[in-house]
């Protein structure tokens, strides 16, 4: 969050605040069973129970929004992320971490593909700062991603020269593909067959010795 936005939070009532939150729940909502280009600012309105006053009371115009629904899904996404890939200690632990991902996917059957990765379609060409913003996220998903890597070549699970980095893109360059095919199919299994190529590259770089705990 931005000096700007922490001081506009607090300048809010805690009713303003609840609006605001109403308001980007709301198009996050429409965003995900319609799209960006099909929901209106009118459609938000509906969908959040606001007046057109409340509405630009808050934002600006639909790129302010957007812009804000951009952020939003990056601090869920990168919070859970945070905290799950910060709990992996083995390469169990990181096949944990793709199974859990496939299985939170599985209840739409992919319908909706990743929640950064939908967006970027829609937003790459048509807004810059929604762009930077995207990859700005994907960017702490990939470390994090390397993070948890480097830590298992610390424990001595992945030899100490395993590239790290190489495999940490590649693992979130082949859920995001895993994403998109299941989206496409409406069926996970492409995501999870993604995940595990990807997965099966970082055993690859296992240690001669094997080593390897509970996860």
């Amino acid at each position: 969050m931005s000096a700007g936005e922490v001081r506009e939070t607090r300048r809010l009532t805690s009713r303003g605040a609840a609006t605001r939150a109403r308001i980007i729940a709301a198009a996050d909502r429409l965003i995900t069973l319609q799209g960006i280009g099909a929901t209106t600012l009118a459609d938000v309105r509906l969908e959040s129970a606001t007046s057109k006053s409340q509405l630009y009371q808050h934002f600006e115009d639909k790129d302010a929004l957007v812009a804000e629904v951009v952020e939003s899904r990056g601090r869920d996404v990168l919070d859970h992320q945070r905290r799950r890939l910060s709990r992996v200690r083995t390469i169990e632990g990181l096949e944990q971490w793709g199974d859990e991902l496939v299985a939170r996917n599985a209840l739409t059957n992919g319908a909706f593909g990743c929640p950064l990765g939908s967006l970027t379609h829609e937003l790459a060409e048509g807004s810059e700062q929604s762009r930077q913003a995207l990859a700005g996220h994907f960017r702490t998903w990939v470390t994090l991603i390397e993070d948890a890597l480097q830590e298992l070549a610390r424990r001595g699970v992945l030899r100490e020269d395993a590239d790290t980095r190489a495999l940490a893109h590649g693992m979130l360059a082949a859920l995001q593909g895993g994403y998109l095919l299941a989206q496409a199919a409406r069926d996970v299994y492409p995501m999870r067959v993604a995940l595990d190529g990807a997965i099966d590259r970082v055993r690859a770089a296992r240690a001669d010795t094997g080593a390897d705990g509970e996860a």
